[in-house]
């Protein structure tokens, strides 16, 4: 791929999670149907040429799971990537290869997708920056489609100075600002699920970082409960991931892999009623989370429940995990807030993400402030 002499992002390498089009290969989006209906791209996705724009070389694409509608990094069809900081744990997923790129020291920086937490949680396991940008900032033209109510173009690296190098090509200008030591929030409900070991550790954490804050007080931010915005999430995200999918599924018969066809196909009874009550749901906690970060303020929290779980974890504890993730990822997906994730946290020197979640358009903020607690 031709890129430019010079620019911003020179010197840099980076990949592309394989559910952007780049000109001269195949979009296979972990699927080996997608794959074969694919051919090869003439066109590359513009935010991929925008990096090439800004002087950076890509290496390469990377793995996913299966059309990125999962969490743990494993691909029925094409296996699994190594994580770099925990190679004995999964990477995460869906951007499971990108993460793993990363964390592997094959590129300096790596283009994934978050829907539901698929750049947050690799982020948090494999012990690399992430964000997850406020819904829409970042163009998903020639990106593969899940739920596009919830779909953001992120990235990882593993360190702050390249990390905002390639924010400063992809976001623009804030709309949004936060203070030099914000006021910070931490959401109690939330947080109330949380094993006993990861908040002793969270909260040893937060005490080294308090004089980079102002107030931190803690309220409960999951109007009205946590269950109802765990399950809001999953109808909007299963109503959406259908009808971007099914009528392709069902006419070539995917072969899915375990996980994958049962989401796939408990999406497809997701009502029009069950959209339509959960986007209520959505929209009012989306007004209540909007006033908490009124003022430049943030809200603090760990990015995931626990550290990656081992490879050798069965699916159905896999599941569970996932499924206790969502009930803390989702506060950004519902509300289309900006969240990045830092590893400043680690449990028997495996990484654990520290999040911090902004009102929307404060992306760069964020950043600015994630790189002063990595100080």
């Amino acid at each position: 791929m031709a890129n430019a002499a010079s620019g911003p992002l020179s010197g840099l390498t980076f990949a592309v999670k394989d559910i952007f089009d780049v000109a001269g290969y195949p979009t296979g989006c972990g699927s080996p149907h997608m794959l074969a209906m694919s051919g090869i791209k003439t066109a590359s996705a513009p935010v991929v040429d925008a990096l090439l724009a800004a002087g950076a070389v890509f290496a390469g694409k990377t793995h996913t799971e299966e059309l990125a509608f999962s969490m743990t990094g494993k691909n029925a069809h094409y296996g699994a990537p190594r994580n770099g900081a925990a190679p004995e744990r999964i990477a995460g997923g869906s951007s499971s290869g990108s993460a793993a790129a990363v964390s592997n020291g094959l590129c300096d920086f790596a283009l994934g997708t978050d829907t539901g937490g698929s750049v947050r949680a690799p982020a948090s396991h494999c012990g690399l920056i992430g964000l997850r940008p406020t819904h829409d900032r970042v163009s998903l033209d020639g990106c593969m489609p899940l739920a596009p109510g919830f779909d953001t173009c992120g990235w990882f690296a593993r360190d702050m100075n390249t990390f905002a190098r390639v924010g400063e090509v992809l976001l623009g200008e804030d709309t949004a600002t936060l203070a030099d030591t914000p006021d910070a929030w931490l959401p109690r409900d939330a947080l109330a699920g949380l094993p006993g070991h990861v908040a002793t550790h969270f909260a040893a954490t937060l005490d080294t970082l308090r004089p980079r804050f102002g107030v931190i007080e803690s309220t409960d931010v999951m109007t009205p409960s946590t269950d109802a915005l765990y399950w809001a999430f999953r109808y909007i995200q299963g109503f959406q991931a259908w009808q971007s999918h099914g009528a392709a599924i069902e006419k070539h018969d995917f072969q899915l892999g375990p996980g994958v066809r049962e989401r796939f196909f408990w999406s497809k009874t997701v009502t029009s009623g069950q959209n339509g009550q959960s986007e209520n749901i959505r929209a009012q906690f989306r007004t209540g989370l909007l006033k908490l970060l009124e003022g430049g303020r943030v809200i603090l929290m760990p990015t995931m429940p626990n550290v990656a779980p081992l490879l050798s974890e069965s699916d159905d504890a896999l599941d569970d995990y996932r499924n206790q993730s969502i009930r803390m990822l989702c506060i950004s997906g519902l509300s289309g807030c900006p969240q990045i994730t830092v590893p400043l946290m680690q449990m028997d020197g495996v990484p654990l993400g520290f999040s911090i979640i902004g009102a929307p358009g404060s992306d760069k903020g964020l950043m600015e402030l994630a790189r002063k607690l990595m100080v």
